[in-house]
């Protein structure tokens, strides 16, 4: 973490100096708004978080809830997710209270007394290494509450705007063409302008913004409004979910279980602070309308069945329920809406209006994706809002935001109707009794988040563009986020992974790995931070920091004691804040301890990367996702300038 660049600071280093309009942020809603915010879930929150670190921008984030949420439905956290934390800079603390899932166990019926169940096979949760953070399970609430304290710290300081509710908007034209109707529904309202009595009494108010952004759950109103919809499918299965405390004599009650047995399949998630579980309990098949065999309304079932038939699947278990804090039953959907933002609609055919998380799709819960997802889709959305409205870029950029998340929410439904069928089967359906198992273990890379694979040319090389040098760098795949590995930072010989330096900051990061004896990196750091024609002289603002726009960093094939601090570029030692302070951390090493380079022993970001002995320079985005690969060349060069020069306008 960096502090005392803008001068010594006693207090919490994780509070950004307030810039913009953090400086003097009004309590009300202003009437002019750049981006409008409609929900305060992960989808929204995150979008939020990442926008208050652009000060020029003023955001606000409009609930109708009075408060923030206390009991979320959304509990599983995927690795990806966690990465994303790490960039925002609370994945440590949320792994501290999270319930942490090592393995999964599977249960099935006894061969030799099938009206009872075994375990019957374990598997680790990531045995081929896909992440070095692990998976989670919290509380949705509390990760809303790591988001909006960001959100609060961060420069433009920003904060939810409880009790308003979405009635509805029109876009027209001028400088702030969306007209947004709200209603006061909870809390005390001062004074405003434009503001008529609503007819149950409450407060109407219009406002007006640049873009607004729908992130207001399955019955989004804002989706309406735009004219869109949800289609797609039920799986005629219903589910009860309970959270639970409870005394059981099921040794694997700490332990995420997939159970199938004769009278039905559970799957069994433990939960933060040691005695809390959520329990998926298989309801069976329903008609058309909602009916079950017996003809009773499967969403009416009471909790006492749902419990009742909780025991039946353990058998010969018992699950004694003490206290249930929440539960519900739901019916699996897999919809999918036909638009992603008002681009069709719009007077002018550019989008103003966009939609986020469930709004966009919805599933069934089992596969842990709902809250996962939806924290990428306000990621992806927030820093290109961010990027057009300060200037950086042109609008055209904020089409790429439904052309990139439309796939990965497409790809996701797929995925989810396979695992949420294979689910509901009976043990006598399955083809082989490892089926689900060998599910499982072969698609783990998509749950955990890391399948999607961004294609659209603006923001990732294509096969034959510039930037597409894949043999260059093999294990940072053209399109996926970018996979850590443990390098030594050279300036303190720290062990230091090197993308957990990638926060959530709004910057593009460029990672120029060495050659042998490192002389075209010298003269590529010289063309990049000199050469009128680079993209950081292009694209950075006159008096700004070097590194304002793209954080450039040196990694070095060597021994961290073999590299030369002194010998490195300006460009990896640039000025920083108003005193010019000098910064440390761009130079690193490959080697995290004792290795041999030609076997690759230890951690060898080269060798475990497959980046080129001769050179590489890797471009990611602000959202982790590999841009580009380009030599470490004066060609190579030329093509990243030419490549950033369709992502950004000049400064």
């Amino acid at each position: 973490m960096q502090f005392h660049h803008h001068g010594y600071v006693s207090t919490d280093p994780r509070v950004f100096p307030a810039a913009g309009v953090g400086l003097d942020r009004p309590e009300e809603l202003p009437d002019e708004i750049d981006v409008l915010i409609v929900g305060s879930g992960p989808a929204g929150i995150a979008a939020h978080a990442q926008l208050s670190h652009f000060p020029n921008v003023t955001t606000r984030i409009v609930e109708r809830r009075d408060g923030r949420l206390v009991l979320g439905q959304a509990d599983g956290i995927q690795a990806r997710s966690v990465e994303t934390f790490q960039a925002f800079g609370f994945a440590q603390e949320i792994i501290h209270e999270a319930y942490q899932i090592a393995e999964t166990d599977f249960w099935t019926p006894d061969p030799e007394n099938p009206a009872g169940i075994v375990r019957s096979s374990i598997t680790h949760d990531d045995p081929s290494g896909i992440s070095e953070f692990p998976h989670l399970i919290v509380n949705q609430a509390r990760v809303i509450d790591y988001f909006a304290e960001y959100a609060r710290r961060g420069p433009a300081r920003g904060d939810v705007d409880y009790g308003w509710e979405f009635l509805g908007l029109e876009v027209g034209e001028g400088d702030y063409p969306v007209a947004v109707t709200l209603r006061r529904v909870s809390g005390f309202s001062g004074a405003g302008i434009n503001t008529v009595e609503g007819a149950d009494g409450g407060e109407t108010r219009v406002v007006r913004a640049k873009y607004v952004v729908g992130a207001d759950g399955a019955r989004s109103s804002v989706r309406r409004a735009i004219g869109g919809s949800l289609a797609g499918s039920s799986s005629l299965h219903a589910w009860g979910v309970m959270d639970v405390l409870a005394v059981t004599d099921f040794p694997d009650y700490r332990k995420k279980c997939i159970i199938h047995s004769e009278a039905g399949s559970i799957l069994h998630i433990p939960r933060e602070g040691n005695h809390l579980a959520r329990i998926y309990v298989d309801l069976g098949e329903t008609d058309e309308h909602g009916f079950d065999r017996h003809g009773r309304k499967v969403r009416d079932t009471p909790l006492e069945e749902i419990i009742r038939q909780a025991n039946e699947i353990l058998h010969p278990y018992t699950l004694d329920v003490r206290d249930t804090p929440w539960h519900s039953v739901y019916e699996v959907a897999h919809r999918l809406t036909d638009r992603f933002d008002d681009a069709a609609t719009s007077p002018d055919g550019k989008p103003r209006v966009f939609l986020l998380g469930d709004a966009c799709h919805t599933h069934s819960a089992k596969a842990g994706q709902g809250m996962n997802v939806s924290m990428q889709d306000g990621w992806n959305l927030a820093w290109k809002l961010g990027y057009v409205l300060e200037g950086r870029s042109p609008e055209s950029l904020l089409e790429t935001y439904s052309d990139e998340r439309w796939v990965t929410s497409k790809n996701l439904i797929d995925f989810d109707r396979e695992w949420s069928t294979l689910m509901a089967k009976k043990p006598e359906e399955f083809e082989t009794p490892g089926e689900l198992e060998d599910f499982y273990v072969r698609t783990a890379e998509f749950p955990a988040g890391f399948m999607t694979q961004y294609e659209h040319p603006m923001l990732t090389a294509s096969a034959e563009g510039a930037g597409a040098h894949q043999d260059l760098a093999t294990g940072f795949p053209l399109g996926k986020r970018f996979k850590s590995v443990i390098t030594t930072r050279v300036a303190d010989g720290v062990p230091v992974h090197l993308g957990h330096h990638h926060r959530a900051d709004g910057r593009y990061r460029i990672y120029a790995f060495a050659d042998a004896d490192a002389t075209a990196l010298g003269e590529w750091a010289e063309w990049m931070r000199a050469n009128p024609a680079s993209p950081v002289s292009r694209f950075t603002p006159a008096g700004a920091d070097l590194d304002a726009f793209f954080d450039v960093k040196a990694v070095y094939q060597q021994q961290h004691h073999d590299v030369r601090i002194e010998d490195a570029d300006r460009l990896f030692l640039p000025a920083s804040g108003p005193f010019g302070l000098t910064d440390y951390e761009k130079i690193y090493a490959a080697a995290a301890g004792e290795i041999d380079l030609r076997r690759g022993d230890g951690h060898d970001i080269f060798a475990e990367r497959g980046v080129s002995r001769d050179g590489a320079v890797v471009l990611v985005r602000p959202d982790h996702y590999v841009a580009g690969i380009f030599p470490l060349s004066a060609a190579g060069a030329s093509e990243l300038a030419d490549f950033l020069g369709g992502v950004f306008v000049a400064a």
